[in-house]
């Protein structure tokens, strides 16, 4: 299943909202991305009929297990990529900032290449 950028960035809000709130509503989604709520329903939507999210009768948002692993791998990218980044000079609001636009088009070679170095 190709999943767009938009997708991931969803995912990903939801994984963050999860750990910081122990719960995700669309309305937490609406404020954290700063988006409308029109647009985050249509997108959670989206993401139910595709199997990577559930919503309760209260309207939390839970991951489901492919929904988990895809958030989980772009989280994963977002801080090796963001704390790289602030490793070689780059101020931090900068660096998260390029890291949300590079976690969806680099490569997997290169990420591990760069994950591999931070590691050292």
């Amino acid at each position: 299943m190709k999943i767009y950028e938009s997708a991931e960035n969803y995912l990903e809000t939801i994984l963050v909202l999860q750990k910081r709130n122990g719960y995700v509503r669309s309305i937490d989604i609406v404020n954290e991305l700063e988006f409308t709520k029109p647009s985050v329903s249509v997108a959670m939507k989206n993401l139910r009929q595709s199997g990577l999210i559930e919503m309760d009768a209260n309207g939390h948002i839970s991951l489901l297990d492919a929904g988990r692993e895809i958030a989980e791998k772009i989280y994963e990218r977002h801080t090796i990529l963001t704390d790289w980044l602030i490793g070689i000079g780059v101020s931090p609001e900068t660096a998260d900032k390029d890291a949300c636009k590079i976690e969806h088009v680099i490569s997997t070679e290169s990420f591990l290449a760069i994950k591999r170095s931070s590691e050292q």
